[in-house]
């Protein structure tokens, strides 16, 4: 095996490994920022070379950059910088061992959905006001909970309005959403949202286009 110092291994990884993946300039950097900072760590805990890493120091370095408060989805990032460093070194013969066979990659945590506040929903209203099709937009988010994308993706005959409007809880309409995968699903619409798409459909610009609602591309 090779005798390589960190930062001789660092050079060849940048000179043999990244270019024969043709990767992207801003990926390129990530591995070599995250790969350098492994390095300075493991300089701090008296290594001189790669052929000492083992799993207990990678999953040491994981847990500093823990503490540091970096998201799991950072972490995560690193971990794999790390896996392609050592695969490569280990590929190419110049370690023994790949010390992150069995390197658990972080989680990364899932973000409790916020809600808006009755004040924030008032003031949202009444910077579209007097824009319907805004109106309707925001209505239809914040009272289905559809994904952005979902939305983006219905047409006019999705949505069934009641012929009368009203307050009524057993008066409601509704949405086919169209999901990944071709899934489909049907969510009511409550008062508040089936006002703001009759006020929208009122006033949609006629167009050979089925969407929902028209942007200036379509």
């Amino acid at each position: 095996m090779d005798t390589l110092t960190f930062s001789q291994a660092l050079a060849l990884f940048e000179s043999v490994y990244m270019p024969s993946r043709n990767l992207s300039s801003r990926t390129r950097v990530e591995y070599k920022t995250d790969v350098a900072q492994l390095i300075a760590f493991l300089d701090a805990q008296g290594l001189t070379g790669p052929q000492g890493v083992t799993l207990a120091h990678l999953q040491a370095f994981l847990a500093h950059l823990d503490e540091q408060g970096l998201a799991g989805v950072t972490r995560r990032r690193k971990a794999a910088s790390l896996r392609a460093f050592f695969g490569f070194l280990h590929a190419a013969g110049h370690i023994a061992q790949d010390p992150t066979q069995g390197l658990t990659p972080p989680q990364i945590e899932r973000k409790e959905p916020r809600f808006l506040t009755t004040q924030e929903y008032q003031a949202l209203l009444r910077a579209c006001s007097h824009q319907p099709r805004d109106a309707a937009l925001i209505e239809l988010l914040l009272q289905t909970g559809m994904r952005l994308s979902e939305v983006a993706r219905l047409r006019v005959d999705d949505i069934e309005l009641p012929g009368r409007i009203t307050q009524d809880p057993a008066n409601t309409g509704s949405v086919l959403v169209h999901g990944k995968g071709r899934k489909q699903r049907t969510l009511p619409l409550n008062y508040k949202a089936c006002r703001a798409l009759k006020a929208w459909l009122a006033v949609r610009p006629q167009s050979e286009s089925r969407a929902l609602f028209l942007t200036k591309f379509r």
